[in-house]
């Protein structure tokens, strides 16, 4: 499909991208929702911590939702595109990734940006409950990533799911790599390393085995972290093994349902990678959205309702 036209229009403060993303992240007010956990098990005994919320009628329909980075079920845009989807007639599955429900997960493993078994048990798991005929994938930076390299990297996927949604999504992990270590994205990066350092020190305590001291003090970037510790613990050779097999770009000629691609195109994250303009006008399923605003999952309309709340329910109600 040809580029889709944007009706998003920032104001102000909310024209600068670090400012977008910053207040989304850490000053947008939480929004209201009423969550009910579930704790599924993973096949290799692990478990996942799954975050429901319903809509006010019973609805064969849910969205399932996919943090980012270090993120979890409680971040603001969770919980808005939450409260929002409910509002208007779907149920909300707000999936917490091995290690971000706020308990250790049991394994050595934990996620990263292309560990679709965990997603696709989420998705059994779901329909094992034989309630839901039509679920959706909408996924926020690094969950943006992977429901792309889901539904693309598979043979078949189940015909309940019928759309996607990625939003700030990093196509290249490498490009996005390098756009993180720029100057001006200090901040991120640096809180990031500090978050993914605190959840390795957890992993080398229990297995001590896997990991020593003198490995991890040699942890001073993200790719540093991603060859100490994502790609070994996940089974790939090292980091620039890691990115190019999960870097969902690849996938996207493959993806049989349509797909709405939300970058802003003042993301500081993401790399040109991430705006594949030339494959969207040639694949018919790949929906591909650029505001020139919005930072990296920023995009603010007012602090109780985002441009991509609502884009997300217009996108998933389109026939």
């Amino acid at each position: 499909m040809p580029k889709v036209p944007t009706s998003y229009r920032a104001k102000g403060l909310f024209r600068g991208m670090h400012f977008s993303t910053i207040y989304s992240a850490k000053l947008r007010p939480s929004p209201k929702v009423l969550q009910e956990r579930e704790r599924m098990m993973l096949p290799d005994q692990d478990f996942l911590d799954l975050d429901f919320s319903f809509a006010q009628n019973r609805t064969s329909c849910l969205v399932i939702l996919l943090h980012g980075l270090e993120g979890n079920a409680q971040r603001t845009y969770m919980k808005g595109q939450a409260k929002y989807a409910n509002a208007h007639g779907w149920d909300a599955c707000a999936v917490n990734y091995r290690g971000c429900s706020g308990e250790d997960n049991l394994s050595y493993q934990s996620y990263n940006a292309g560990k679709t078994d965990d997603l696709d048990a989420v998705i059994q798991y779901i329909l094992q409950k034989n309630r839901y005929n039509e679920i959706a994938l909408v996924g926020f930076s690094l969950g943006g990533n992977l429901l792309l390299k889901y539904l693309g990297e598979r043979e078949s996927i189940p015909s309940e799911v019928t759309k996607g949604v990625a939003i700030s999504a990093p196509l290249s992990l490498k490009g996005s790599l390098k756009r993180l270590n720029e100057r001006q994205n200090w901040v991120y990066r640096t809180t990031f390393l500090n978050h993914l350092k605190k959840k390795c020190r957890s992993k080398m305590r229990r297995f001590p085995d896997r990991i020593t001291p003198s490995e991890l003090n040699k942890i001073r970037t993200l790719k540093d972290f991603d060859d100490f510790y994502t790609a070994p613990a996940h089974g790939f050779r090292d980091a620039e093994d890691y990115y190019e097999k999960n870097s969902s770009l690849q996938f996207l000629p493959r993806v049989s349902v349509p797909v709405l691609i939300l970058n802003a195109l003042n993301d500081s994250f993401l790399s040109e990678k991430c705006y594949p303009f030339a494959l969207s006008e040639k694949q018919k399923n790949i929906y591909l959205e650029t505001p020139k605003f919005g930072g990296h999952v920023g995009f603010h309309k007012t602090p109780s309702l985002y441009y991509s709340e609502e884009r997300v329910l217009q996108f998933l109600n389109q026939q």
